[in-house]
C-alpha cells in the first residue's frame, strides 16, 4: 500500500507513513477482530494485467452503445473486437487469445481517451499496466467481478477540483520528480512517461450490470468498508497508463480535453475460472502477483497460472 509513494516522501513525510501505517492497523484490527499483522501493511493483495493498445476509435459501447462515431476518441486494449456495438456476449464469442492482454482467457475490453500532440495521437507502443486489487480492509472478502459488468470510472466533464478531490485520484499526472498533477505539466523530462493512476470504484450493489450514469451500481468503500446499499466487494481496478514525453507538454490534450477529463472504461468479459483464481489466490490470499499470479517476494506460494499465462491443463 505504501512502497509507491517513497518518492513522495520528504523527511515529515516518514512520520506521516508512520501514523497512516498505523491507523491502517487500527482499522483493520477493528475489522476483523484480531490483531494486524506486519505482512497486512506491506503487501498490494493484488494482480496485474498488462495489455497493449490494438485500436482507436471514436466509439464508446457503455455510454453510446450502437452508436458508431458518437464519442471522442477512445484508445482501446483487451479484447481486440471491442467497437460500438459490443456486448457481453460479442466479447465471448471472440474467444481465447483475442486479446492484447498476456492473460488469452481475459477478454474485457478495457478503454481510455487517446491522448494527442496538437493533432497527432501520441502513440503508446508497450504493455499497459492495470492493477485488480481490494479496495477494502478484508481483502479476504473480495469476490470476482460478475459476467458483464461495466462501468466508467471518472468523468470527460470533471472540473479540476473534482479531478483532484476525486476518491478515485491516487497521484494524477505524473514524470520525471513531478507528482501529484491535477492538469498535465508544462514540462516532462524528454524520453521519459507521462503517467497517470485513478482508482475506480470498488463496491457493487450486487444486482445491476449497469446503470444509467454507469456509475451509480458501483460506489467506493467509507473506511475501507462497503457502504449497505452496495455490500459486494469486488475487485479495486487502478489503472496505471503511460504516454512517452517530449520535453515540452504545452501542446497535449486528451481527446475529452484536459488533464482533469481523465476517465477509463471497463467491460468485463474475463472467463469465470480464471479470474476466481486470481482474485482468490493473489487478492484474498495477501499477494501482490504479477499477470500469472505469481509473487516474486513470496515464491513459496506457488503460481496461479501456467506460463502460457492460463490455468493448468488449458492450452
Amino acid at each position: 500500500m505504501f512502497t509507491r509513494r517513497k518518492k513522495a516522501l520528504s523527511a515529515g513525510g516518514v512520520a506521516a507513513l508512520t501514523l497512516s501505517a498505523l491507523t491502517v492497523a487500527a482499522l483493520l484490527t477493528a475489522a476483523t477482530g484480531n490483531p494486524a499483522q506486519a505482512d497486512d501493511l506491506v503487501t498490494h493483495h493484488e494482480f496485474q494485467v498488462n495489455c497493449t493498445v490494438h485500436h482507436r476509435a471514436t466509439n464508446d459501447p457503455i455510454v453510446f452503445p450502437n452508436m458508431p462515431g458518437a464519442s471522442h476518441e477512445h484508445s482501446f486494449v483487451g479484447n481486440t473486437t471491442t467497437n460500438a456495438a459490443t456486448t457481453l456476449d460479442s466479447l465471448t464469442a471472440a474467444g481465447a487469445y483475442s486479446t492484447t492482454c498476456l492473460n488469452p482467457d481475459d477478454l474485457s475490453a478495457y478503454w481510455w481517451p487517446t491522448m494527442f500532440r496538437g493533432d497527432q495521437p501520441i502513440i503508446q507502443t508497450w504493455a499497459q499496466t492495470i492493477y485488480y486489487k481490494s479496495g477494502i480492509l478484508r481483502y479476504q472478502d473480495v469476490r470476482p467481478f460478475p459476467p458483464g459488468i461495466r462501468f466508467v470510472v471518472g468523468s470527460p466533464a470533471a472540473t479540476q477540483d473534482q479531478f483532484r478531490t476525486s476518491p478515485g485520484a491516487v497521484e494524477g499526472w505524473e514524470c520525471g520528480d513531478s507528482s501529484h498533477n491535477w492538469d498535465f505539466p508544462a514540462n516532462c523530462p524528454a524520453g521519459t512517461q507521462l503517467n497517470v493512476r485513478y482508482q475506480a470504484p470498488s463496491c457493487w450493489d450486487g444486482v445491476h450490470l449497469d446503470s444509467a450514469d454507469h456509475k451509480s451500481h458501483m460506489a467506493y468503500p467509507v473506511n475501507y468498508v462497503c457502504p449497505a446499499d452496495h455490500p459486494v466487494a469486488v475487485p479495486m481496478l487502478e489503472f496505471k497508463i503511460a504516454f512517452p514525453a517530449d520535453g515540452d507538454e504545452s501542446q497535449i490534450h486528451l481527446a475529452s480535453g484536459r488533464g482533469y477529463s481523465w476517465h477509463y472504461d471497463f467491460f468485463n468479459a474475463w472467463d469465470p475460472q480464471t479470474l476466481a483464481a486470481l482474485v482468490s489466490h493473489c487478492i484474498n490470499g495477501g499477494l501482490q502477483c504479477n499477470s500469472r499470479g505469481f509473487d516474486l517476494y513470496k515464491p513459496d506460494r506457488g503460481q496461479v497460472l501456467g506460463d502460457n499465462y492460463r490455468l493448468p491443463g488449458r492450452p
